[in-house]
């Protein structure tokens, strides 16, 4: 059946309404086109700093003398999970943007090669989306400035978002990765997923 509205201001309505959605879906389209071109190039330019330090540096072992903390924005490293194909560069600090175009240290977390729990963030939709399928003794590689770090997985748990005991320092050198939970849910995640991984190289 065809509905037909005869001229009038309710017609004049219907019509501003079809090209006021028609515009919106498209201004829709291209954020997203933008957001996900934003976070193409910036990890480009991120894997070659990291290429280009890691040539430099081949051969070389692990610096003890550490190099200080990035600024907020700054590039920190790539971490890789060969087996999940996981390869993403990794910034400093967790904001909206920064977690828009990478994945974020935690700040007041250790640094890779540093005593301590290391904490890294990133979204379930876009760069960690594959944890949903690591597994137990997985090995996940951060390579930094100073060198090349290894770490194997140890267990993986939900926790809710206000646990932040995860973060936790301990004794030995750990590596924890915290993305929301579960992992195709629309909207905001009730929880989230964690990583726990020490080190062996």
């Amino acid at each position: 059946m065809k509905l037909i509205i005869a001229r009038g201001p309710l017609r004049d309505l219907l019509r501003w309404t079809q090209c006021a959605l028609l515009l919106c879906g498209v201004s829709l389209i291209a954020w997203c086109g933008y957001v996900l071109a934003d976070a193409w190039k910036f990890q480009r330019t991120g894997q070659r700093q990291v290429e280009s330090f890691l040539i430099a540096r081949t051969g070389a072992p692990a610096s003890v003398n550490h190099s200080p903390p990035p600024a907020s924005g700054g590039l920190l490293g790539r971490l890789d999970i060969p087996r999940l194909g996981i390869s993403v560069i990794v910034v400093e600090g967790t904001g909206s943007k920064t977690l828009r175009r990478a994945a974020g240290h935690i700040s007041g977390t250790a640094l890779p090669g540093q005593r301590g729990n290391i904490g890294i963030s990133g979204h379930r939709d876009t760069f960690f989306r594959p944890l949903r399928n690591i597994r137990r003794d997985d090995v996940i590689t951060v390579a930094t400035l100073d060198g090349l770090y290894s770490y194997r997985v140890m267990s993986t748990t939900i926790v809710s978002p206000s646990d932040v005991s995860v973060l936790n320092p301990g004794g030995t050198e750990t590596l924890t990765l915290v993305t929301c939970y579960p992992f195709y849910l629309v909207g905001a995640a009730p929880g989230r997923f964690i990583v726990r991984a020490e080190r062996i190289l």
